[in-house]
C-alpha cells in the first residue's frame, strides 16, 4: 500500500450537533469518524456546529478512532470550519464539491498556515476530495493527485446525479466510480465508495451486495451513514477465509516454482505468474495490516 494511503475502510459520518449520535458513534467499530458540519448541519446550526468540532474531536481521538472532518465548500464557512478543526486530534479533513486541484491547493494552504499556528507538524492533516458535480468528475485525476495531502478520493452520489441530472442509478453512476478508482491508484492514494446511493441503508443485502461490487471494482472504503452500515463494510472489504487459503497457497508455490526458475505454474488447474501473484500478495497484506501477522 502506497505511503500515501491510511487504514480505513468504515468512516461513520456523526453530525456535529448531535449529542445522542455523538455517544453512539463511540460504541461502533467504524476504522474513522466523520464529524460532519455540512449536509447534515442546518445553516442556522454551521456556528454551534463548528464550536463542538475540538471537544467532540477529542472525545473521538481519546476513544482511539481516526478523526475526519467535512467541512463545507463556500469559501464563507470553509476557512471558518478549519480554524476550529486543525488540531492534534483529527486526521484528515474531507472536502466536499471539490471543483478543480486549485482549490485543493488553496485549502492545503490554509491549513498549513492553521498548522503552524498550532504547533502541528506541517502536512500532519490529510484530505478527502469528494467529487460531486460535472466540473470536479471532468478534473477528477488533477484532484486525485493536486497536494501532498490528498490521502483518498469519493464519488458524492446525490450531488453528482443532481449535476449530471440523471437518476442515483448504477447505469449513471458506474462509469464516475471507476474513473474514481483509476485516477486513486494513478494517484497512489485510498479509493471510496460504491456504485449508489449511501442513504439506502435498511436493506442490509443491498448494501452488502453494492460494498461487494465495490471491493470487486478496486475500492477499499466505504463512507456510512448509519452504523448498521459500519460492520458489513470493515467485513465485506476484507479478503474472506478462501481467499486468503488461496493466496497463501499462490506465494507458496510460486517461492517454490522461482527457485526452480519457472516464470508460471498451475494452480487448481489456473496458470500464476506475476501479476496472479501480485493480486495474492495484495490479500495478504490486507490482512496483515489489519489483523496483524499471527493471523497469518
Amino acid at each position: 500500500m502506497n505511503d500515501k494511503q491510511i487504514r480505513w475502510r468504515s468512516l461513520l459520518f456523526v453530525p456535529a450537533t448531535s449529542e445522542r449520535f455523538v455517544q453512539s458513534a463511540v460504541k461502533q467499530r467504524a476504522d474513522a469518524l466523520q464529524i460532519d458540519l455540512e449536509d447534515s448541519i442546518p445553516f442556522a446550526d454551521k456556528e454551534q456546529a463548528r464550536a463542538n468540532v475540538h471537544e467532540i474531536a477529542e472525545k473521538f481521538a481519546d476513544a482511539g478512532f481516526d478523526v475526519v472532518v467535512r467541512i463545507n465548500r463556500s469559501w464563507r464557512h470553509a476557512v471558518r470550519d478549519l480554524e476550529h478543526s486543525v488540531s492534534r486530534h483529527v486526521k484528515a479533513i474531507c472536502l466536499p464539491k471539490v471543483p478543480d486541484a486549485g482549490y485543493v491547493q488553496s485549502i492545503s494552504e490554509v491549513i498549513g498556515e492553521l498548522e503552524q499556528e498550532n504547533g502541528l507538524e506541517q502536512g500532519a492533516i490529510r484530505l478527502i476530495t469528494m467529487i460531486e458535480d460535472a466540473q470536479g468528475l471532468s478534473n477528477i485525476n488533477d484532484i486525485a493527485a493536486a497536494d501532498a495531502r490528498v490521502c483518498a478520493l469519493i464519488v458524492g452520489a446525490e450531488d453528482l446525479a443532481a449535476s449530471l441530472q440523471s437518476a442515483v442509478c448504477p447505469d449513471a453512476l458506474y462509469v464516475p466510480n471507476m474513473l474514481a478508482v483509476i485516477a486513486c491508484r494513478k494517484a497512489g492514494i485510498l479509493p471510496i465508495g460504491f456504485v449508489g446511493s449511501i442513504a439506502d441503508f435498511n436493506d442490509e443485502e443491498l448494501f452488502r451486495s453494492k460494498i461487494r461490487q465495490a471491493r470487486s471494482m478496486g475500492f477499499e472504503a466505504s463512507f456510512c451513514i448509519h452504523p448498521k452500515q459500519v460492520d458489513i463494510v470493515n467485513e465485506t472489504f476484507m479478503p474472506d477465509a478462501n481467499e486468503i487459503s488461496h493466496a497463501r497457497v499462490i506465494m507458496e508455490e510460486y517461492e517454490k516454482h522461482a527457485s526452480q526458475g519457472n516464470g508460471a505454474f498451475t494452480v487448481n488447474g489456473r496458470m500464476v505468474d506475476l501479476p496472479v501473484l501480485l493480486q495474492a500478495k495484495n490479500i495478504m497484506d490486507k490482512v496483515r495490516m489489519y489483523n496483524g501477522a499471527d493471523c497469518l
